[in-house]
């Protein structure tokens, strides 16, 4: 059996954290991979609350500042090849992600041999729960439109940051994660672009995805900076610009 490492990403989500964590534990895969909590930089008391569940297998890794999620999942990624796993599932820190749906994402790698294995929500399965807001809506129906037309793949959910990959991936050193224009939004859909048009075996997978109140915050991305942020990728690669 592959070795499995499942990280939250998290910044500041002392409550949400607390029911990912939970989540998890009470999941039926709870037993079957290592759990790691990724903390960019909390200052709201996240890195004690996740200390306080050590005794239950839960790890954890915290930059003394926070310096965007795409470091943050970069930080995992060499910590997870540092320690030999050779799947990593990345998922919210801010409890949109089924802990329960993790297997999705990982048997088409474990049975079928993909590389890189995409949550969609808008796959045939999958769904939106809770008050998804409306520009949301549009920018999560354009970005995949997008990367498909330029990376030759129909996509249908690419900002999804629920995904699993092969750790084997960062052996190619055509995908160089460690450039520092990857540090916010970038690295995610930068490594589902290189994936693709590197030619390895990317599907996606269904999976849900559940909007908090918006009284409890449903994200901390601000709208434009964060949706070029994430948008950048596909028009830096698109046009020869990076690597």
């Amino acid at each position: 059996m592959p070795r499995i490492l499942v990280s939250p990403i998290a910044f500041n989500e002392n409550v949400k954290l607390r029911n990912v964590i939970e989540r998890f534990l009470k999941s039926g895969v709870y037993s079957k991979v290592d759990y790691l909590v990724l903390d960019d930089g909390s200052t709201d008391g996240t890195r004690e609350m996740i200390a306080s569940y050590k005794d239950r297998g839960v790890q954890t890794l915290k930059h003394p500042q926070r310096r965007g999620v795409g470091a943050a999942i970069r930080t995992v990624i060499d910590y997870a090849r540092e320690k030999h796993y050779d799947i990593l599932v990345i998922m919210a820190g801010n409890d949109k992600d089924n802990p329960e749906e993790i297997p999705r994402l990982l048997d088409p790698i474990t049975q079928l041999g993909f590389d890189l294995v995409q949550g969609s929500r808008y796959l045939g399965g999958g769904g939106i729960g809770g008050d998804m807001p409306f520009y949301r809506k549009i920018a999560t129906r354009l970005h995949p439109w997008l990367l498909s037309l330029i990376a030759g793949q129909q996509m249908t959910d690419s900002t999804n940051g629920f995904r699993a990959f092969k750790l084997s991936l960062f052996d190619d050193q055509r995908i160089n994660i460690h450039q520092e224009w990857l540090n916010a939004y970038e690295l995610e859909p930068y490594l589902l672009f290189k994936s693709i048009l590197l030619k390895y075996k990317v599907c996606e997978a269904p999976v849900t995805k559940i909007y908090p109140s918006k009284k409890l915050g449903y994200t901390k991305m601000k709208p434009l900076i964060g949706w070029w942020s994430i948008l950048r990728p596909l028009v830096y690669l698109g046009l020869g610009i990076r690597k």
